[in-house]
């Protein structure tokens, strides 16, 4: 008997390796996969705006790299004792202006940079649903807190995604012309807009994103949502906020990227990254036992075996737990 709902994937022609740059950007879903990406050592940045759920603010903060703008503090509000920029996250917010706009202006630079030269930018959309400031008309990429009343709700419809999303790109291809994007939807359930609109807010992005692949050779779309939504389909694969997904689900989704959009050449080198991984997050009894130090030492000539071997990723961190 069949228990689950399994579907084909189709992977990607051209997969990503070690030797590419990525940018990651998007909801928070993006972090989770972001985070795997960054601790197997591929070269991810990952949203450098901060957490971005609706496709305009995430196509505003692309085109901001794109002009190589630097924040002043005529962008940023004060709210709550801190001060805040309606296209960035909170966790950009601080204390003094010019402790927000360093943050915000090295991150500029730093996207802008990597953006030059990545050869995916993977963009996960969470909502349709936007806030507008009432008293500007200005698409806020985050409330910070603020009162509801200071906005008013929109949803988005598919063509004004479109619009988005085809002008950034239009912009990006011309600039960086190896660039390929992969498109994911969010599997977080924003239940706090209603289940039956959280449904709504998907199928626009859904539809949206899939005009969108169907028109060009450069976009991909990978089914993140799909997988926890139609696969996993089970609340035992999500937190107790039954929003979010699990670690399990998420390991889930993760393997099935591995396997569909990571290049067959790059994957024996993350089994051995894995290896170190799982060696990393050992526990020992006794720390200071000669059984552990040697444990220590086979670990760190592995790792200047692999460093030797792939000189252009970044293996400080496990040199120094094993070092």
């Amino acid at each position: 008997m069949n228990f689950r709902l399994t579907f084909p994937i189709a992977p990607l022609e051209q997969a990503i390796g070690y030797q590419d740059r990525l940018l990651l950007m998007g909801s928070c879903f993006a972090e989770e996969m972001g985070e795997q990406l960054q601790q197997h050592l591929f070269r991810a940045m990952v949203n450098p705006h901060g957490i971005l759920y609706n496709p305009v603010s995430i196509t505003k903060a692309i085109h901001s790299y794109l002009d190589g703008r630097q924040y002043t503090t005529a962008d940023l509000f004060q709210h709550d004792d801190l001060w805040h920029s309606w296209d960035h996250h909170s966790r950009f917010s601080a204390l003094t202006p010019a402790a927000v706009l360093e943050n915000i202006n090295t991150m500029q630079a730093a996207a802008a940079s990597c953006l030059e030269e990545a050869r995916w930018l993977v963009i996960t959309l969470g909502a349709a649903h936007a806030y507008v400031l009432k008293e500007t008309g200005q698409l806020v990429a985050n409330c910070h807190k603020v009162p509801m009343a200071t906005f008013y709700k929109k949803l988005l419809t598919v063509d004004e995604i479109i619009s988005a999303l085809d002008n950034m790109m239009h912009r990006l291809f011309f600039r960086n012309r190896q660039i390929n994007i992969i498109f994911t939807v969010s599997p977080v359930r924003y239940v706090r807009d209603g289940v039956v609109e959280n449904n709504l807010s998907k199928a626009i992005l859904l539809q949206a994103v899939h005009q969108l692949v169907n028109k060009f050779d450069r976009l991909f779309y990978f089914p993140a949502y799909e997988l926890v939504i139609d696969d996993l389909r089970d609340y035992r694969f999500y937190k107790d906020d039954l929003v979010h997904p699990n670690e399990t689900a998420i390991q889930y989704v993760w393997e099935q990227f591995v396997q569909h959009c990571i290049h067959p050449g790059s994957r024996q080198l993350l089994k051995a990254i894995q290896d170190l991984l799982r060696a990393r997050s050992h526990k020992p009894f006794n720390p200071d036992s000669p059984r552990h130090r040697q444990f220590l030492q086979t670990y760190a000539r592995k790792v200047q075996q692999l460093r030797r071997q792939h000189p252009g990723l970044d293996w400080s961190r496990l040199e120094t737990h094993f070092g």
